[in-house]
């Protein structure tokens, strides 16, 4: 059953626009988002003619925040920016309104939140004694150093395949350091050592106070409320149409008259019936290969989540299928092919007593809504929280607060709870916590009053997956005549993945590029080349 094109018989071409006078988009996370905006802004393309199809009831991707006061608030993820490397969204961002207010830009708004909330921790690392340790000292040795300056100076094709923890001796593995940019970033020991060395170039700037995270900056809410809620009420008001619930699980494709590859048709799932898609012929098609969050499964207070492993999600299956058709369109079982390497699991506390939050304000020094991430160093599952601003979601009422935090190691047993992470419920992972910071005279009150939603996700990190060079297609693959790939799967040279900023910049080069426009995408950001900040790094290294 084929579906209803989008119309246009209402609208005169803009005269600003571009070779292209439709556009379809698979997806809508943040790159998809991204891309209708800059068809519209940029390229001049009407919003009516533009098409968003997603599997989800709901737009964002990753970028997601839900739940009630009730049942409970949770978000999968929680996303920290910064000024210097997040140029590309601070771009998208500065088109588009405030809620609050209007002739304001969610660029203004987020700016302006942090100016009045800076980040400034003071319990970076807590121990399992329950101290809070000098994370200033980052507990470089020489040959620490050695190893590091060795990472920076090899190029990526010397590197290869090779993994983080064959780059590092132990000593390394077990500083100050190392469990503060891994848990910033969440890099587990057996990535990819390639994505590390890019990580350490983008965010140099942040080496002289990553013990801080001075140079962290938050949305006002969940990056849902903050971000694409006021995205896609933009794009709705430009007449950009949004169909949920439909699965892409395949792309057609033909070689066309000039040469190289035109998509031709998307076959689509909606309600369980199979439908297709007919790209026109002056329609352009952006598709986001993979995904994160695929198949992402809530527990509760007394379940854990389920771990799935049979990819049910639509974005892992285009992707194969696609692959299976030209080499132009990469690897995609370099990066779902093992979820033990790329699974962990995230964690919202939803309290309905500040009980917990005055005890971690006063145990930490941290001011409200100022301290980002706390890493229990010792934690079997290497667990890290954050207390956000509150309210941290739009409807969240006086009187409740919420906690996020996550576990890098599932399969091992907790400290205090013989269990794995993975086979801990939420309230058994509360649990865990408590002991943690060593409140367990107040763990039967904080248990009452409190609900906890753990989320499983098999994917999350997959994306650091060791691979090679061919294995992520570039945004617009060679040969590809009227279509662009977007999300955290494609080749960006010298940018890091598992950052909006990746997706936003994806979606850059790919409107700009198959509108044929002369827009520059912002450069990236090289720290190394700004004095100021290549010094302070290396006397941070040095000391």
């Amino acid at each position: 059953m084929p579906l209803p094109r989008v119309s246009n018989s209402h609208h005169q071409r803009n005269h600003t626009m571009t070779r292209f006078q439709q556009a379809c988009i698979v997806g809508s996370g943040i790159g998809a988002l991204s891309a209708a905006v800059l068809l519209i802004r940029d390229a001049g393309m009407p919003g009516s003619r533009i098409r968003i199809i997603e599997e989800a009831p709901l737009p964002g991707g990753a970028l997601d925040g839900a739940g009630n006061a009730h049942q409970g608030y949770v978000t999968r993820g929680g996303r920290m920016f910064t000024d210097e490397t997040y140029t590309c969204l601070w771009n998208v961002l500065e088109s588009i309104p405030s809620p609050s207010a209007p002739s304001r830009t969610v660029r203004d708004e987020i700016r302006d939140f942090n100016a009045a909330w800076h980040s400034d921790a003071h319990a970076r690392l807590i121990d399992r004694n329950h101290r809070i340790l000098d994370a200033s000292d980052l507990g470089f040795d020489f040959q620490d150093r050695i190893e590091l300056m060795r990472l920076l100076a090899t190029p990526e094709r010397a590197l290869g395949t090779k993994r983080i923890e064959e780059c590092f001796s132990t000593h390394f593995l077990d500083t100050h350091f190392w469990a503060m940019w891994r848990t910033t970033f969440a890099f587990q020991n057996w990535h990819s050592a390639v994505e590390l060395k890019r990580y350490m170039l983008r965010f140099l700037q942040e080496l002289p106070r990553i013990h801080t995270l001075g140079g962290v900056r938050r949305t006002t809410f969940n990056q849902y409320d903050t971000i694409v809620r006021p995205m896609v009420k933009w794009l709705l008001e430009h007449g950009v149409r949004f169909d949920y619930g439909m699965r892409v699980v395949d792309a057609d494709f033909n070689t066309s008259s000039e040469g190289g590859l035109r998509i031709d048709t998307l076959h689509c799932v909606q309600d369980g019936h199979p439908l297709s898609y007919k790209v026109g012929a002056q329609e352009c098609a952006f598709i986001t290969i993979g995904s994160m969050t695929a198949d992402s499964r809530n527990g509760n207070d007394h379940q854990p989540p389920e771990l799935v492993r049979d990819q049910r999600d639509g974005a892992w299956t285009l992707w194969r299928n696609m692959a299976r058709k030209a080499t132009c369109f990469g690897r995609p079982e370099a990066f779902c092919g093992n979820v033990d390497e790329s699974k962990w699991e995230s964690f919202t506390l939803t309290m309905r007593s500040p009980l917990l939050i005055q005890r971690i304000q006063a145990f930490s020094g941290n001011a409200p809504g100022t301290g980002g991430l706390m890493t229990f160093k010792d934690s079997s599952w290497l667990m890290s929280i954050v207390v956000p601003h509150a309210p941290h979601f739009e409807n969240q009422p006086d009187g409740v607060f919420t906690l996020w935090g996550y576990g890098l190691l599932l399969d091992t047993q907790g400290n205090y709870i013989a269990k794995t992470m993975s086979q801990a419920s939420g309230q058994d992972i509360l649990t865990e916590l408590m002991h943690h910071l060593g409140f367990e005279d107040i763990l039967d009150e904080v248990r009452r009053t409190t609900t906890v939603v753990p989320v499983m996700m098999p994917y999350i990190t997959s994306e650091f997956e060791c691979r090679s060079a061919s294995d992520r297609p570039a945004v617009i693959p060679d040969g590809a005549r009227n279509f662009a790939l977007l999300g955290q799967y494609v080749e960006i040279p010298e940018d890091v993945v598992f950052t909006v900023e990746y997706s936003v910049r994806g979606a850059m080069h790919g409107v700009y590029g198959l509108m044929g426009l002369d827009t520059e995408v912002p450069p990236i950001y090289h720290g190394i080349a700004d004095p100021k900040v290549a010094l302070a790094s290396l006397r941070t290294l040095m000391s």
